[in-house]
């Protein structure tokens, strides 16, 4: 198996100096702002430990003053089969972020670690893998939309990987990503929150995974970010869990790994919101068909 690799950034620069979510409180943030920009270091080393002892390889993207947000690598790309689709980001606060996302991205390329890059289309927004998640099991990615990306880019993801996509309507402002509501897990399991997606994504989802690959969380797992999560292997890498949602998972046969994140869950961020995993890799039997195949 493919040692697992991921794509970090240290929070010398983290901060939150602007808002752009509801988590978001720029002044909270300044009256203890030296005591949280340590607790973010303390916290983002746990994580980045986290995963070397589970065996991941970590890369990492250069901080750049005045990007504080430059941390929660998800959102820098979507990335498959070694091909890169850049991020272009709604905020003007974040845009500033894509020069320096393509720099990494090539720096990246230039070593061998991915294989190609690719800019999303001119007037159309997709925030990387923080709306755009590969799900293993079913070959297919699921995409939210609304807060933050464009449904069309459901197509430029389509066209990159020849990859389904389910498009999910994202309905509460907390849960402006996919990921902060939307888990898949590596058995085929989905962990989310209802509530953060209209009734339509709610059926796109029961349609998808039978009632058993379905494990719904509470308003206040889902408010502490656990569905924020990374799965390496069998374990799954949260910020916090509740013990009714560890039995469920432990049932399961996961193993939980709890290392906080509170810093970054000011920004509206956790585990997989700090992390970009680069080796992922499609079966090519999971290919869509053309229109031809299908005829």
């Amino acid at each position: 198996m493919m040692q697992p690799r991921f794509l970090m950034c240290r929070p010398q620069h983290f901060g939150v100096t602007y808002a752009i979510n509801p988590w978001m409180d720029p002044q909270s943030w300044a009256r203890d702002g030296h005591a949280l920009s340590a607790t973010a270091h303390q916290e983002w080393t746990q994580l980045h430990h986290a995963f070397t002892e589970l065996g991941a390889l970590i890369e990492l993207m250069p901080p750049a003053p005045g990007l504080p947000d430059l941390v929660f690598t998800a959102n820098a790309a979507v990335v498959l089969d070694g091909k890169v689709l850049l991020s272009r980001f709604r905020h003007p606060e974040r845009r500033r972020e894509e020069p320096h996302v393509e720099r990494a991205f090539k720096a990246l390329h230039a070593h061998g670690i991915v294989d190609a890059v690719r800019h999303m289309p001119d007037g159309l927004v997709l925030e990387g893998a923080g709306d755009c998640i590969w799900d293993r099991e079913r070959e297919l990615f699921w995409m939210g939309f609304g807060p933050r990306s464009h449904a069309e880019s459901r197509h430029v993801v389509e066209e990159t990987w020849n990859r389904d996509v389910v498009a999910l309507a994202l309905a509460d402002p907390r849960f402006y990503h996919l990921d902060t509501a939307f888990c898949p897990l590596p058995g085929g399991e989905v962990v989310y929150f209802p509530p953060a997606f209209t009734q339509s994504a709610q059926r796109a989802i029961q349609a998808r995974l039978a009632p058993s690959q379905r494990i719904e969380i509470e308003a206040a797992d889902a408010c502490r970010l656990a569905a924020n999560a990374v799965c390496i292997g069998n374990t799954i890498v949260m910020s916090a869990c509740s013990p009714d949602l560890r039995a469920r998972l432990e049932e399961r046969g996961y193993r939980i790994l709890v290392t906080p994140l509170g810093a970054f869950a000011r920004s509206g961020g956790a585990a997989f919101c700090l992390t970009l995993r680069l080796d992922l890799r499609s079966d090519p039997a999971g290919a869509m068909l053309s229109d031809a195949e299908v005829a």
